[in-house]
């Protein structure tokens, strides 16, 4: 069995910059993987791509990767989201894109060590990144997993 590996969850709303920012370098996390699909929307603030990677290496010199891979379709996004689908139909078909994916295949333990996965939802409860998280621990079997 490998090494444990910590790794944080992180969503940026109902945060102000501050309270995210003093979150994130008070975890020791040193790589920030956004898993949004939509990371330019004005609605994102201070968590707009280009904005957010440059406050990272600023603040906390963390790195920021955007993964698309880890990142739900459009189409999805919209079933759940706008015509207000069911989370347990979202989190299956999130489930198995993941597995069509095989993400744990392109994501190491390495790279997560101490990375946060970002997303918008404030908590991880109806939120893909506690999906992908879990996901990765069910494969590996050795990560911690903390939402910040």
């Amino acid at each position: 069995m490998s090494k444990s590996v910590n790794l944080f969850t992180i969503g940026f709303t109902q945060k102000t910059a501050q309270q995210f920012f003093e979150t994130l370098t008070k975890a020791g996390v040193k790589l920030i993987i956004d898993t949004r699909l939509n990371n330019v929307s004005q609605l994102a603030g201070f968590a707009k791509r280009t904005d957010l990677e440059y406050f990272l290496k600023q603040i906390g010199e963390i790195e920021y990767l955007h993964r698309l891979d880890l990142a739900p379709t459009q189409e999805m996004l919209d079933e759940y989201k706008k015509q207000k689908g069911e989370w347990s139909i979202y989190e299956q078909k999130f489930l198995q894109l993941m597995c069509d994916r095989e993400i744990e295949k392109s994501v190491s333990p390495e790279l997560l060590e101490n990375c946060c996965l970002l997303c918008s939802e404030a908590k991880p409860h109806h939120c893909h990144r506690r999906l992908i998280a879990e996901y990765l621990n069910q494969h590996w079997g050795n990560l911690n997993i903390h939402h910040l």
